[in-house]
């Protein structure tokens, strides 16, 4: 339903839909809806008369950004754009974010006017995601990302030594709506059931470069695996630790300027074709440069 709302209600801001929705002014087949809700063809979904000023005329993405996206492009045929997402860029429009990155594709190619996005990374996480060029690739993507058949690899550079005796983690995760509209995500017995397998890639003194394999696909969900872990992701100002609790720490366990978690793979189908199609992104230098960091460090240790 939050996805819905988002697409459709275009110029509305995401505190004033969730706000929507917390108050029972959102119904499908005449019962309130909550974000999670999920739609299907034939639902009929009511929303109350919303009074907007008239919305400013969208900016245009200034030559840096569209030469970074375009710099940025893994992966380019007649349905789809697969594109290493740079940190720091929210994929949308929002509160607070008045161009996104679905709203810079569509102004930098007319071939990309009608570009929506397959499925969306969080604004600080970087790397592989699908943007569709048509209605028909958008919803054979989304198909196989509800089937589970598009497989997902992560990195994370997270806090501590991970320990080798963990390599999953079943926790069942539900989303909480703060009164401010932003969602967080927290461990619940009540919660949906989600697991994520973890692989140790690399270890340093303080920190442990982790491939990450969500076999379910809730929201933030490797960030609060890895919490729950005990372990969580540098950077991540949402789910690590406190920044009051980083003063004094040693250089070697500086917050990072952004959350160290990179999309590094993706295997699906692409439209009519019969076999995996796989597409893997490089780490962005800001990642590279704190792996780089901690490697350096644990050399001048030995």
């Amino acid at each position: 339903m939050d996805n819905f709302l988002l697409r459709e209600l275009k110029g509305v801001p995401r505190t004033r839909i969730y706000r929507l929705i917390r108050r029972g002014e959102v119904r499908v087949n005449k019962k309130r809806a909550k974000p999670e809700t999920r739609l299907t063809a034939g639902d009929k979904v009511r929303i109350p008369p919303l009074f907007l000023p008239d919305s400013p005329e969208l900016p245009k993405p200034s030559p840096g950004l569209a030469g970074l996206l375009e710099q940025s492009i893994l992966h380019e045929d007649d349905n789809l754009l697969v594109l290493n997402k740079p940190p720091g860029l929210a994929v949308h429009q929002g509160t607070g974010i008045r161009l996104g990155l679905i709203e810079a594709i569509r102004q930098i190619r007319p071939n990309w006017r009608d570009a929506e996005l397959a499925h969306r990374l969080d604004r600080d996480t970087s790397g592989v995601l699908i943007v569709c060029k048509n209605s028909r690739t958008l919803r054979n993507i989304q198909g196989q990302f509800k089937e589970k058949r598009i497989k997902k690899r992560y990195h994370a550079l997270v806090r501590g030594r991970w320990p080798d005796t963990v390599s999953e983690i079943k926790a069942p995760l539900t989303r909480v709506l703060a009164e401010s509209g932003e969602r967080f995500v927290r461990v619940d017995p009540a919660g949906k059931p989600s697991t994520t397998r973890f692989a140790i890639l690399e270890q340093f003194a303080s920190a442990t470069l982790m491939e990450a394999t969500p076999l379910t696909g809730r929201t933030h969900q490797i960030r609060v695996h890895c919490q729950q872990a005990g372990h969580p992701i540098l950077g991540d100002s949402k789910y690590g630790v406190p920044a009051r609790e980083e003063e004094g720490k040693p250089e070697t366990e500086a917050t990072a300027k952004y959350l160290c978690l990179h999309a590094a793979e993706l295997q699906f189908q692409l439209p009519g074709a019969d076999s995996l199609f796989q597409v893997s992104a490089p780490w962005d230098k800001s990642f590279a440069a704190q792996v780089s960091r901690f490697r350096k460090n644990l050399s001048n240790s030995d």
